[in-house]
């Protein structure tokens, strides 16, 4: 049946071997380095030469004894030979926590030295890379109480490290959700806001060391935002974190840096936060998205009822009014999470698409994001969906990276792709523009590049969800080649996988019978009736 296939898809990036969920999540540390010190800095940069000479006469215990010296300067010099020891070599790791040099360096994060507070960071930074115990030792001995305090500090060099400690932290995930907890608040007030020129002037302005800064502290909350829904729920809350992320990739679109590395984490970060909206959202948000179902509007959401088809001009101008109507129930100033659900954000969303000619995971962001909030059977589903045709015109650029995704950006691709066909006012004309282009991509033999089968799923999806209402996705279908393809996918059955998208192939071509005027056609290619609706 057609509705077999109609259903709205949310694709995720899979953590491992998962089977994929419905939407559209980025994995915790996709893409993601964590990051370290460097092998040995001072404070301003330099390599620590004076240090490393004086290196050759001390070992690991002397050098966490020197971390509860009277003198700063043996301090500094205990601390530096961690960083120095612990910058690649695991077992140093191991050592120096059962020599407890975790509390010790804690207690130095709020020295009165600028030039201890460096240095004890910078070790701990490189004692926690990779090293899971390590992290949780940290927290454990109230690490991060201490690490939000010295945020505080105005000095470039100890904030880097700062954040830097917080964005490996948060590549573990058990401790996400006691991060957010502990440092959302903060972390926004203290970097986010004045740093994405949400604060002040409203413009971007960042020296080399702030844009560190605002580099590790967005990574940070990547990797929280594919956490728990409460964690989620907090990043949603937290007052100025999505307007920061907004400003900011506003910002840097409007002076041409939309391929910057902050701006890849932000739109994962609202990527992440757009996941299962319009079900973690407050209900009287989404009550009034959901809004004009009763009166005047009529049954917006399904086909309208009346003397007219759903493709006429004057069922359109009825759909159109009904949307437009809703947009008096959001704020034309979004503040803080409607900016998640505001229709502003397709725009946004499609100006990266757009514009982003270099980082993929950028745009694969974006498209993710965009179906997250298309995805599902709400109304605002719909509303934006039809925005993001009609008004954004977004099927052009969607359609160009399309052609030259890899596997990954496919998937939120199509996806995106499948949820704009469900909901699309006129499927002729979006059929014109998409069938090509997709079965393109289908494989129709043994030979052909293997396609993740979600992906084939997809396809055949909006392919589906097209031919159900328009004679001329059917045609088209044939008229490029496409009866070939959906058969060969419709008879590899040999795994799992492939049994998957072969039922949605099965399910296509049936519905593809129904349209007796291209029997010939069908005949003329060599296929029978049998074809068609056998298994």
């Amino acid at each position: 049946s057609p509705a077999a296939l109609g259903g709205s898809y949310l694709g995720m990036v899979e953590h491992g071997s998962r089977a994929p969920s419905l939407r559209s999540l980025a994995e915790s540390g996709h893409h993601l380095q964590e990051p370290r010190a460097a092998e040995m800095f001072n404070g301003h940069g330099a390599l620590l030469g004076h240090h490393s000479a004086g290196f050759d006469d001390i070992d690991l215990p002397s050098a966490v004894r020197y971390l509860v010296a009277s003198d700063p300067n043996l301090q500094v010099l205990g601390a530096a030979y961690l960083q120095h020891k612990c910058y690649s070599d695991s077992n140093a790791k191991k050592q120096a926590r059962s020599l407890q040099a975790m509390p010790k360096l804690v207690k130095l994060f709020n020295s009165r030295s600028p030039e201890v507070q460096r240095h004890a960071t910078g070790a701990m930074r490189n004692l926690i890379y990779d090293n899971a115990e390590n992290k949780l030792a940290l927290v454990e001995e109230n690490g991060i109480y201490e690490l939000m305090r010295t945020l505080h500090e105005p000095d470039d060099e100890l904030r880097k490290n700062v954040t830097g400690i917080l964005w490996n932290l948060s590549s573990s995930d058990n401790l996400k959700d006691r991060l957010a907890r502990d440092t959302l608040e903060q972390l926004t007030d203290l970097v986010l806001v004045p740093l994405s020129g949400l604060g002040g002037s409203g413009v971007i302005q960042q020296n080399p060391s702030e844009a560190e800064i605002f580099y590790n502290s967005t990574g940070f909350l990547r990797n929280l935002s594919s956490a728990s829904q409460q964690t989620r729920q907090k990043m949603r809350e937290c007052h100025g974190l999505v307007d920061s992320m907004i400003h900011y990739v506003n910002g840097s679109l409007e002076v041409g840096k939309s391929e910057d590395k902050s701006v890849e984490n932000a739109v994962c970060v609202l990527r992440n936060l757009s996941y299962r909206l319009y079900d973690e959202m407050p209900p009287s948000a989404l009550q009034r998205l959901e809004g004009h179902r009763r009166g005047n509007g009529g049954a917006v959401t399904g086909e309208l009822v009346g003397c007219f088809s759903p493709q006429s001009k004057k069922a359109r101008e009825q759909y159109l009014n009904a949307d437009i109507v809703t947009f008096t129930e959001v704020s034309k100033d979004p503040k803080g999470m409607e900016w998640l659900w505001n229709p502003q954000i397709v725009g946004i969303y499609n100006r990266l698409l757009q514009r982003c000619e270099l980082n993929k995971h950028t745009t694969e962001a974006a498209s993710g994001a965009l179906q997250n909030i298309t995805a599902g059977d709400r109304r605002w589903a719909g509303v934006l969906s039809r925005l993001a045709l009609e008004q954004e015109r977004i099927l052009n650029p969607v359609l160009d990276r399309v052609r030259t995704a890899d596997p990954l950006q496919l998937r939120s691709l199509t996806g995106l792709i499948r949820n704009l066909s469900r909901h699309a006012r006129n499927k002729d004309e979006m059929s014109t523009k998409v069938v090509s282009h997709l079965i393109e991509k289908l494989p129709g033999g043994a030979g052909d590049r293997a396609l993740p089968a979600d992906v084939v799923v997809n396809i055949v999806a909006v392919l589906n969800n097209l031919v159900v209402e328009s004679p001329m996705a059917a045609r088209d279908i044939v008229y490029f080649d496409g009866l070939r393809k959906l058969f060969y996918i419709k008879k590899r059955r040999d795994s799992s996988d492939n049994e998957k998208s072969s039922r949605a192939a099965a399910s296509l071509l049936g519905n593809m019978w129904q349209y007796g005027k291209l029997h010939r056609d069908f005949k003329m290619k060599g296929y029978r009736k049998e074809d068609f609706l056998g298994l």
